[in-house]
């Protein structure tokens, strides 16, 4: 007989893990609460960390609204692809994600050019559809996030 907690798991939705003899196990949603943090805060220190060595290299950049959102975009996505490579995602899955860094300024950018957003405006919604862009990408690969 087999030990369900040494068998390989699979999240099948609903937040608990299930193993492979078809019991569950608790912890699924609060692995990937978990995991959703530890990218937010893997953002964080990337936008920290190249922040100033982009205002070094582009002064002005913040006066540049278009440019301004997609470095730190680029910031966001490289800290987090950096982790979530530490953490042994593969590379699909890590596209994925800094896709849904980029994908909110994307889509707002338009609205910015157009006088609709103000870069104030642009800049807060941007981060505001982050979450659920990144919600998106973790669910579509939720096995990697719960086990």
């Amino acid at each position: 007989m087999t030990n369900p907690v040494e068998d390989p798991v699979e999240d099948r939705g609903g937040g608990a893990v299930v193993d492979a003899g078809g019991g569950q196990r608790p912890g699924g949603a609060l692995r990937f609460a978990r995991h959703f943090l530890e990218m937010v805060v893997a953002m964080v220190v990337g936008m920290v960390a190249l922040g100033p060595v982009w205002s070094s290299a582009w002064p002005g950049l913040d006066d540049v609204v278009t440019a301004h959102v997609l470095v730190m975009a680029t910031n966001m996505s490289l800290g987090m692809a950096l982790w979530m490579r530490v953490r042994r995602h593969a590379w699909p899955g890590v596209v994925e994600m800094c896709a849904a860094m980029y994908v909110p300024f994307v889509v707002l950018l338009p609205f910015h050019w157009g006088g609709a957003l103000s870069g104030t405006a642009l800049m807060t919604a941007g981060h505001v559809l982050m979450v659920p862009a990144m919600l998106a990408a973790m669910l579509r690969r939720r096995h990697e996030y719960t086990c």
